[in-house]
């Protein structure tokens, strides 16, 4: 996990042009004993290969791999451009992040930069940005824009044979997960979950709360609570708006008498139910493509790049997940999101199209990978 303090960030910083910016943050890596003074010229030469302008107002540059051996000790500087910086392509930058790595540490920073910066609001909030604590909390994960909800907040087929059992496991499932502490708990079990049809609950609370989140557990045994049969529990736990979404699609099911899908389903139908960024037809489909990464120091920016260049070939919808990651899946068309599945060397990624030319696009995406993405 990377952790920024003040000594990272600089604030109130203009430059002409994405040359200026990048020697200023080459600089800041060495007078930080992060790298040795030629390393800027990696960075330029990489910057020539491909941008490295993620979306969102940020950029990320960085050296190029033959430039490591100039790397001391991996790590960042952070400058923010509050007027922007031209990168390029009518790209603008307000938050250049220059990185240091000597192999491929990097992926786990930009992995977790990355999911940080593609919520829609956080552009705006960085350019808005007034003071270093205003940008750690942004880069650090600290304003959050999307409720929690994973494989490790479900838990399918669980003995419980009454609602409390039920509410302690659920929210046992949010405490193991960091999103709450014992209070929210305690708070859980003495609380009357509401029934919504055909065997689904929900229970919430705000007590004890560090991160939004969303458990849900189902029920191996037969199980009642006041005069009802209980076969899945959702438990939501909420210290901001970010859970809305979850709310909305729990009401949507409800409306359309589909509560059944919650009990019913696998781990990866929910994640595909709650989660708007994964495909719905996932199990279904039959234009779907895994294939295995061979680059030595995985998907870094510069194979991702080329990675999303395949892709946006095709008129097809193409999804993406990191089978080894969090196996959540993102738009294959962004270079952030790309990025930010941390691909390492053998990871597996798992593509899904949707369009006229699927079958096509996975081809290429086969073809693309397997020529190492332009490293060969």
């Amino acid at each position: 996990m990377l952790t920024l303090t003040n000594n990272d960030i600089t604030l109130q910083q203009s430059a002409s042009d994405k040359i200026t910016a990048i020697k200023a943050i080459a600089k800041q890596l060495a007078d930080k004993g992060l790298v040795a003074e030629q390393y800027v010229k990696g960075m330029l030469n990489r910057e020539k290969q491909n941008s490295t302008f993620l979306g969102n107002g940020i950029a990320i540059p960085h050296g190029t791999t033959d430039t490591r051996d100039l790397v001391n000790k991996t790590g960042v500087a952070v400058q923010h451009f509050p007027e922007g910086v031209n990168w390029g392509d009518g790209n603008i930058a307000y938050v250049v992040i220059g990185i240091a790595a000597k192999s491929d540490e990097h992926l786990g920073i930009l992995k977790q930069l990355t999911k940080v910066l593609s919520a829609d609001d956080v552009e705006d909030k960085l350019k808005q940005a007034t003071t270093k604590d205003d940008i750690i909390k942004l880069l650090n994960g600290d304003v959050q824009f999307e409720a929690d909800f994973s494989p490790a907040l479900i838990q399918l087929n669980f003995p419980a044979s009454d609602m409390i059992q039920m509410s302690a496991v659920a929210g046992g499932l949010l405490k193991n997960s960091g999103n709450v502490e014992n209070q929210f708990v305690a708070e859980l079990v003495t609380k009357d979950a509401t029934h919504l049809g055909n065997g689904l609950w929900l229970v919430s609370g705000e007590k004890g709360v560090k991160r939004s989140g969303m458990s849900i557990l189902t029920t191996s045994e037969t199980c009642e609570f006041n005069g009802f049969p209980v076969k899945a529990l959702i438990a939501v736990a909420a210290c901001n708006s970010s859970h809305g979404p979850f709310l909305n699609i729990i009401s949507q099911l409800v409306f359309e008498q589909q509560q059944a899908k919650v009990f019913s389903s696998c781990v990866e139908q929910l994640l595909a139910i709650f989660t708007t960024s994964t495909p719905q037809n996932i199990v279904d489909s039959d234009n779907v493509g895994t294939f295995k990464i061979n680059n030595a120091h995985g998907l870094h920016a510069r194979p991702s790049a080329m990675l999303v260049a395949a892709v946006k070939k095709y008129k097809s919808v193409v999804k993406v997940a990191n089978i080894d990651g969090d196996n959540k899946f993102v738009d294959a068309k962004s270079l952030m999101k790309v990025i930010g599945l941390g691909g390492r060397h053998g990871d597996s990624l798992q593509f899904i199209a949707e369009g006229p030319d699927a079958k096509e696009a996975l081809a290429g995406i086969a073809e693309a990978i397997a020529s190492g993405l332009s490293e060969g």
